[in-house]
């Protein structure tokens, strides 16, 4: 039985993810190395509940527990008797293999450590935390409070109860939870990105401008959004560390990185969140 959660990242991913978890009445405690980055959280959090508000989804009573429900912290040792902890952070593999380290000798015994990651392979995060049975992979979609889908990916390693306990608290947030094997991207970006990569060869090569080939998408394969609208709500940033993963571990040049995605991640233009991308914001 899942009653505190830990979540590691307050930017929009982690955000969502506490926000979730808090709503159906776990305690939550969400974590960010500044205070500027948990107070943003915070601020993402309740403007997804004022939202939710404004249209009769919830009422200011639920929105008032809900927040009530989110602590935060600097200090990863504030997690330490978390039932599970939620990594969202920066999908870099240095930088979450060392948390998953830290969080292997912080935590208690029985903490489920698990990760958001969009394409890493967990067994490598189970392998840095010296405690492989009690990893596990919980990748929600964006945005959170709204995508149902869940992969939960299960690593050679991964103990039973591990699993069962995350695949279960999926099902108590109103989520379809789906069993996924440890491959780089998993099923979702394992599809997903190179049709984006693809889409930017596309304007690379000057087969059409961005709106026409997101329009061919969407009006021709019934996609509700194109596919470089999605890879601006992505973030450019996050489509080439995905695609990046994919080409190096599986060593197949069918994923290799568009120079156009490398030139405009160099370039700062990272999406809607920079205001800059294949569109402008």
């Amino acid at each position: 039985m899942v009653s505190n959660v830990g979540v590691i990242g307050a930017g929009q991913m982690g955000a969502g993810i506490a926000q979730v978890c808090a709503a159906i009445g776990k305690k939550v405690i969400l974590c960010d190395i500044k205070q500027e980055f948990v107070d943003k959280g915070i601020q993402t959090i309740t403007r997804n509940l004022e939202r939710s508000v404004s249209k009769e989804r919830i009422d200011e009573t639920d929105m008032k527990n809900t927040l009530g429900n989110v602590n935060t912290t600097l200090e990863l040792s504030d997690l330490s008797n978390c039932d599970i902890i939620i990594e969202a952070i920066v999908e870099n593999m240095d930088i979450k293999k060392k948390l998953f380290s830290d969080l292997g000798h912080i935590c208690n015994d029985n903490t489920i450590l698990a990760s958001n990651t969009s394409s890493i392979p967990i067994g490598i995060l189970a392998k840095a935390s010296g405690r492989s049975e009690k990893v596990v992979g919980m990748h929600f979609m964006n945005p959170v409070p709204v995508m149902k889908l869940v992969e939960v990916i299960r690593a050679k390693s991964t103990s039973d109860l591990t699993f069962d306990t995350t695949f279960n608290l999926a099902k108590d947030l109103s989520k379809v939870p789906v069993l996924v094997n440890d491959f780089p991207g998993f099923v979702s970006n394992r599809i997903l990105l190179p049709m984006l990569n693809e889409a930017m060869f596309c304007v690379m090569e000057g087969v059409a401008e961005p709106k026409a080939i997101d329009t061919v998408m969407k009006l021709g394969m019934s996609h509700p959004m194109g596919p470089l609208t999605l890879a601006d709500f992505i973030g450019l940033d996050t489509c080439l560390a995905i695609m990046e993963v994919l080409h190096r571990d599986f060593n197949d040049d069918k994923y290799r990185p568009c120079p156009l995605l490398k030139e405009m991640v160099e370039q700062g233009k990272l999406g809607k969140k920079s205001g800059e991308g294949f569109y402008k914001y």
